[in-house]
């Protein structure tokens, strides 16, 4: 489906499952990007590893030169502060002050649903706020590769905890953190890890070990791991406790199954010993050593990590040319992150011309990017912590409306866009969730949100301050669509975009001079408000375009 039909919601044509085992869609592989390093490419790779392509970010990498830009945005930052107490007007926590954290704190139920608020908040706040790193997209990545829900996990500390760990992870060892998730509470609870016995194993987490978490499934959609080794996974996670004062696990080896545990030929027929006593707890190293020693995991999470940065169809040629060598990467460096990472983002076929505009923006991408992209204030800390955390909230709800709600994706599957055959990222888009997004945005350049009096909104005037020559229509409306689209747009979008800043008008001049008019007496609100109505309208008009939706 062509994706301009999809961004406007032409009725679609029937769509069935398509078979790209025989297709090249582009040819390019993993050789090292040779190529120019202009906005156009810098903007590509942003948009892919951050939230947005913020002016003085791209303007930043294109002076830094493509080696050092790969290198700095694979650089871990430093771990944030954690989510602070900032509901007191709400209600009165006893265990933690006003400004203080909570993710220590004892648990209390009539908290949770504020601290869970606080929790959303912020992490909508570090991607607001993100270094010039890779780790944000990457940490909400792993989160919705390891997916659990605020909802069902109910207590927000448990869900800071397994947050914090995929950020700690972001760039390091894929299966240091799958072992990690595995005895994480967050995941105990949200799984029923913490009631497996070994007279009542439960599955759960055996089977989202196996089927969601690292080996997958066949291109038919059958398991490679049989019913038997669901069963056996379960024994070997029996035991695991959460110690709720502590927010921890623990190992219990009066429950734990102390029997062998033959698995099946796709396993080798591996048995995994079985121990006792706190032994008992060494099986899950056995087990994990079992899974990650076929080749499907490395490809699977290869493939996952393509569809997240790159495309969502992966056809022959892509499976050749980049899955396979990069899965072997993955497999010869123990399965740390970052070498992989390092030759996709480094490679012609991330910068191939074919994989540029071509994702569908997650709802986030819409909300945070556009913040970041035009620079949206939000109050500091050290005076309004208050405010700065409602209006967080207030952006966290936005993309909650297009279908995107962190912490709580749909299931343990994560969000569908990221999955789901044959549609994939095409899922963001809908009849109700484009009319959100141009809602959102219109809003931003209007009037904006506002929560007890603070308000966030699109300075539209001081952004194109920021552009290199606004008197000049036709340089601004260019600068503009090389920033804020993937792809250039025909002429007549162009000359409709400049009607709109001459306000109807044939020169140029009618621009130029109330731009100038402006510059000359910036307190004259006559002047002002001329050039507001004049770039709110035509801003409106680009990010209300199919374009817009493009990443």
């Amino acid at each position: 489906m062509n994706r301009r039909d999809l961004l406007t919601l032409s009725p679609p044509p029937s769509k069935q499952k398509q078979d790209f085992s025989h297709t090249a869609r582009t040819s390019t592989g993993l050789t090292p990007y040779a190529g120019p390093w202009t906005i156009a490419e810098v903007k590509h790779l942003l948009r892919r590893a951050m939230f947005g392509a913020a002016k003085a970010d791209v303007d930043y990498f294109v002076n830094a030169g493509f080696t050092n830009t790969i290198t700095e945005l694979l650089t871990p930052g430093t771990a944030p502060t954690p989510p602070l107490n900032t509901y007191t007007s709400q209600y009165n926590d006893p265990n933690v002050p006003f400004g203080q954290t909570w993710v220590t704190a004892p648990s209390d139920p009539n908290a949770t649903g504020l601290r869970t608020k606080s929790f959303k908040a912020w992490w909508t706040g570090l991607m607001l706020n993100q270094a010039r790193t890779i780790e944000e997209k990457m940490t909400l990545f792993l989160s919705n590769h390891f997916s659990t829900e605020t909802a069902v996990v109910q207590d927000p500390r448990y869900s800071y905890k397994t947050n914090a760990l995929c950020r700690q992870y972001a760039l390091g060892n894929f299966k240091t953190l799958t072992r990690l998730i595995s005895l994480d509470p967050g995941m105990l609870k949200y799984l029923n890890g913490y009631l497996n016995t070994a007279t009542a194993p439960d599955e759960n987490y055996g089977r989202e070990l196996q089927e969601l978490f690292t080996v997958g499934k066949d291109p038919n959609g059958v398991p490679y791991y049989s019913e038997s080794d669901v069963q056996q996974a379960a024994k070997v996670l029996t035991g695991y406790r959460i110690d709720n004062v502590n927010i921890t696990s623990t190992f219990a080896p009066n429950s734990h199954d102390t029997g062998n545990k033959q698995f099946s030929a796709f396993y080798n027929n591996t048995i995994i010993t079985g121990q006792s006593g706190p032994n008992g707890a060494l099986e899950l190293d056995d087990l994990l050593n079992m899974i990650f020693a076929t080749s499907q995991v490395a490809l699977f999470i290869c493939r996952k990590l393509y569809r997240y940065f790159v495309y969502y169809e992966i056809d022959a040629a892509a499976e050749t040319n980049v899955i396979v060598p990069l899965a072997s990467i993955f497999r010869s460096n123990n399965y740390d992150i970052l070498p992989v990472l390092d030759t996709l983002l480094r490679s012609e076929h991330f910068f191939d011309v074919l994989n540029r505009g071509e994702l569908i923006k997650m709802p986030l991408d819409v909300t945070v990017a556009a913040c970041r992209d035009y620079g949206v204030v939000f109050p500091p800390a050290a005076t309004n912590l208050v405010g700065q955390y409602n209006l967080w909230n207030k952006l966290y709800q936005q993309a909650s409306l297009m279908t995107q709600t962190i912490g709580d994706p749909p299931n343990v599957a994560g969000w569908p866009a990221y999955y789901q055959e044959p549609d994939y990222h095409e899922l963001w888009i809908n009849s109700s969730t484009l009319p959100n997004r141009n809602l959102f945005t219109d809003t931003m350049l209007l009037n904006g949100y506002t929560s007890s009096g603070d308000n966030i909104k699109i300075d539209i005037v001081a952004y194109t301050a920021t552009l290199t020559n606004p008197v000049d229509p036709n340089l601004l409306i260019q600068e503009v669509i090389d920033r804020h689209y993937s792809t250039d747009v025909s002429q007549t979008v162009k000359d409709y975009l400049k009607n709109i800043l001459l306000n109807g008008q044939i020169t140029d001049n009618y621009w130029s001079d109330a731009w100038n008019d402006y510059i000359g007496a910036p307190t004259n609100m006559t002047y002002y408000n001329i050039v507001l109505t004049r770039l709110r309208s035509m801003f409106k008009y680009i990010m209300d375009l199919s374009e817009f939706q493009l990443s």
